[in-house]
């Protein structure tokens, strides 16, 4: 049975390998002071806490296996932070028809753009997914047409999660994966992110944007307000239409100078950098779009006044070992409720479990076959992508079955090696609900 998403999404991480994101859903946090939506200032327990691992570091040092304290995590997984960027995909669904290249553009670029301001509340980060870890789920938009959504960790070390989103009926493929690399820089730590998606229509073959996305850094962790902010370039690039997007994430500094929250782009043809249009704005409010011959200023977008897709997810009793919410819950009830002696209890649990099953396989010769994606060059793909019935309806119909069946592979079947920990898990849960 599927469920409405909660309004406020559980999420919670373990490393600094995913790093700071932001993400729905409001983070919660232990023994904070003082909070607003992007800043916060910890008491002395906790910044203790943060000036001791940090005093193990030096700049430079790459983070993705250092193990944060539970009070900077957001209660959910990175497998399902990705699906933010779905939210807002109603403004994707007509693009198809629009025969104009340089409005289709402007739509993805739109789209790309509409899913950061989705975020928890000052410095969290979501999860670091285990091996195999999937999260799946799907919406029925206002057109009546229906899209799906599947992420699978397909690698732990370094952290690689690969995702797949469709709706065959309005023709939009999103595809892609995140390759989130951390790095320590004095009071800051920053999150590059690597990898990328695509955007494609199945009316317009051959037309593909690729997107690269833009770093996050989390501010004033050794002293000062700790925040959040996206900083360096994003681009949104079309080869076949010529047309490529840059638009700079401006950050704050040292010393002030640049707004919160602010970018600044140019849309151009390539081939003859004819500046088509500029953008302004700020990611977490509104955005703007101008035509550099005209004195005319359109809205790209709007945070506060945008539809939101709905997500529909199974019941958590009723996922598979490896799904996202079921495999974190206990985590992030205890990270909700302010237990952070229980969410790092729990948490340990699972990545002790996971120690356990790699081990397992290393000593069997066993290697991880990923459950959706497979390797293609230097990124994933979807691994049924040949597979899907051209007819839009048939499509729906067959991922639908294809993405959400349960498996009848034991390596994805089962997640917890030891009854023990399992048992635990699950009294844990019983008593949380």
């Amino acid at each position: 049975m599927f469920v409405k998403n909660r309004a406020s999404s559980a999420s919670s991480g373990s490393d600094f390998g995913a790093a700071c994101s932001p993400a729905a859903g409001g983070g919660v946090v232990a023994n904070v002071a003082a909070i607003d939506e992007e800043t916060e200032t910890l008491d002395e327990e906790p910044r203790n806490i943060i000036m001791g691992i940090i005093a193990q570091l030096r700049k430079g040092m790459d983070l993705h296996r250092v193990t944060l304290p539970t009070f900077v995590l957001e209660p959910r997984s990175m497998c399902e932070r990705i699906s933010d960027f779905m939210i807002h995909q109603d403004l994707i669904m007509s693009t198809p028809a629009k025969d104009d290249p340089t409005q289709r553009m402007i739509d993805v670029l739109r789209y790309f753009l509409s899913g950061w301001h989705i975020r928890p509340k000052g410095v969290k980060k979501p999860f670091n997914p285990v091996l195999g870890e999937i999260f799946r789920c799907r919406w029925t938009l206002e057109d009546g047409t229906e899209s799906v959504y599947v992420c699978e960790q397909v690698s732990h070390h370094p952290p690689v999660s690969a995702y797949y989103y469709a709706n065959p009926e309005n023709g939009v493929r999103i595809t892609g994966e995140c390759k989130p690399r951390a790095r320590f820089l004095g009071n800051s730590a920053a999150t590059m992110m690597e990898g990328g998606s695509t955007v494609s229509f199945s009316a317009h073959p051959g037309e593909v944007y690729d997107i690269v996305a833009p770093n996050i850094y989390a501010r004033g962790i050794l002293f000062g307000t700790m925040y959040m902010e996206l900083g360096d370039t994003a681009t949104v690039r079309c080869a076949k239409t010529d047309l490529v997007c840059t638009v700079d994430f401006k950050t704050k500094g040292y010393f002030g100078g640049s707004e919160a929250n602010a970018i600044a782009g140019k849309l151009k043809r390539e081939s003859t950098g004819e500046v088509l249009y500029k953008i302004a704005g700020k990611w977490s409010d509104q955005m703007w779009l101008h035509a550099p011959k005209s004195d005319k200023t359109n809205l790209l977008f709007d945070a506060h006044n945008a539809k939101s897709a709905q997500m529909l997810v199974e019941e958590t009793a009723a996922q598979e070992e490896f799904e996202s919410r079921r495999l974190w819950q206990n985590v992030a009830n205890a990270v909700v409720s302010r237990d952070m002696n229980a969410a790092t209890d729990e948490k340990s649990k699972i990545e002790d479990n996971q120690r356990v099953i790699v081990k397992a396989r290393e000593e069997s010769n066993q290697p991880w076959e990923s459950r959706f994606f497979v390797p293609e060059g230097e990124g994933w793909a979807f691994k049924f992508l040949q597979d899907i019935p051209k007819e839009p309806t048939e499509a729906r119909n067959w991922l639908r079955e294809m993405i959400f069946k349960k498996t009848d592979n034991p390596m994805h079947a089962k997640f917890w090696a030891s009854p023990h920990l399992q048992g635990a898990a699950s009294a844990t849960s019983a008593g949380s609900q």
